[in-house]
């Protein structure tokens, strides 16, 4: 499936990874489901079980061929995120709490104004940090090494 890069790119991105999300256009309309992937570069959304085509896969090594049915991405202005009080599609609006955190909240017509929390799954790293050291990291010994005592002024460069 080759979709063409997005024109006009959205430089402020409301919608997130792990949303609840309701389809109000396509043939989904009015179904429900969680982000599972956002495509920034093409402006495009994979809901998680909607909007299934079938993908034909020619047979290779290590894996059968066959007719498969996957979930192809939506386009961004097809989905709005569910009002979590009214169930509704509501549009997302920023504001700041007293106490100085930035909040996403329910707007427009049949939302309810309610505080929409950012999803839990962000917290967690889609591709782990690597715990052993690379061929280009510092050594931890070097890391360690103490270059500059302050009492004495050894290490001081000559300025």
């Amino acid at each position: 499936m080759g979709w063409k890069a997005a024109e006009k790119l959205i430089r402020h991105w409301k919608i997130l990874r792990g949303d609840n999300v309701m389809i109000i256009r396509g043939k989904d309309k009015g179904e429900s489901g969680l982000i599972k992937r956002v495509i920034r570069s093409q402006n495009r959304v994979i809901v998680e079980g909607k909007n299934l085509v079938k993908k034909h896969i020619k047979q290779g090594e290590g894996h059968t061929g066959g007719i498969f049915s996957i979930e192809a991405p939506l386009h961004v202005s097809n989905v709005q995120v569910v009002d979590p009080v009214t169930g509704k599609p509501c549009k997302i609006g920023y504001k700041y709490l007293e106490d100085g955190t930035k909040v996403r909240f329910a707007r427009g017509m049949n939302a309810s104004g309610a505080v929409i929390p950012r999803p839990e799954i962000l917290k967690e790293r889609r591709k782990p940090r690597p715990t052993s050291p690379g061929p280009k990291d510092t050594p931890i010994e070097l890391v360690l090494e103490n270059t500059y005592d302050e009492k004495s002024g050894i290490g001081m460069p000559d300025l």
